[in-house]
């Protein structure tokens, strides 16, 4: 059983005409960002008609971006979690040094320039391991590698999830559990698991829409192939460099819109602590 009792928010007491002031000011610096963001949405809006949107969604290489996106991220999602669940158990119950080691290098996918991941794999797999496994799956340049480019971050996203998940779990329950006579993984799959059962789809979610805009990883590994392995960022870009700008805006909206769903999913999934104590 989840620990979902939150304390109440604070509520600023203006009793001055200093502290109002003082508040106005802070709203009005933080507004200025708030401006930014509606600004950039609504020219996005403007940019684009209806017959725009009609011409990029009848365009075959388009429709192909939008099939590989779903599915690239639909996988890379799936893998994310895979991997992030038990991993985050452990780190979430380790202790010692070795907790701040894994958490330094379970961060570096959050901090590298994603040219960087990109370039990373590619050596990775021109080196003499990632040549034989070449040989039996192609990775590079083609659709596994988009989903390898996804995976790095959008795995760390996910990672972050599932351990702020765990580490707000009740311990007392898997102890008793444990007292029982159960054993670790019948306390795992029985107790840890359907108590995690939102993180896990916060955590999937919030995955799958990082993959969604995943650009540089995918150009440096998988390449700008038209039909092969574009996803829509690469269409963005090459729509930019056609000179289609219309045609880039309408697959940007659709990005956005596709983003924002997601975010509602994790709202409606009941954790907005994803977003409001430091898990992202």
């Amino acid at each position: 059983m989840t620990n979902t009792t939150q304390a109440e928010p604070k509520r600023f007491r203006l009793d001055t005409t200093s502290d109002r002031m003082f508040m106005q000011v802070l709203s009005l610096v933080g507004g200025l960002y708030v401006l930014l963001i509606v600004g950039m949405l609504v020219a996005d809006i403007a940019a684009v008609r209806p017959t725009h949107i009609i011409a990029a969604f009848t365009s075959p290489e388009i429709r192909y971006a939008v099939k590989l996106s779903l599915f690239s991220c639909f996988m890379t999602g799936c893998f994310s979690l895979l991997i992030s669940v038990p991993l985050a158990y452990v780190i979430s119950r380790l202790q010692g040094p070795w907790r701040h080691v894994l958490d330094i290098l379970l961060d570096i996918p959050f901090v590298l320039p994603p040219v960087v991941i990109g370039l990373s794999l590619l050596l990775l797999f021109n080196s003499p391991w990632g040549r034989a496994i070449e040989r039996i799956i192609p990775v590079s340049y083609a659709v596994p590698g988009v989903i390898l480019a996804q995976f790095p971050v959008a795995c760390a996203f996910a990672l972050r999830i599932m351990r702020s998940t765990f580490e707000q779990m009740n311990p007392r329950l898997e102890q008793v559990a444990l007292t029982l006579g159960c054993s670790q993984q019948q306390v795992f799959r029985h107790v840890v698991l359907p108590q995690a059962r939102r993180g896990m789809l916060a955590a999937f979610t919030l995955a799958w829409s990082r993959s969604l805009g995943e650009f540089g990883p995918v150009m440096i590994f998988a390449g700008t192939i038209r039909m092969h392995t574009e996803v829509l960022p690469t269409s963005v870009f090459f729509e930019i460099n056609d000179g289609h700008i219309e045609l880039a805006v309408a697959i940007a909206l659709l990005m956005i819109l596709l983003s924002t769903i997601a975010m509602f999913i994790v709202r409606l999934a009941g954790m907005p602590g994803v977003f409001h104590k430091g898990v992202v």
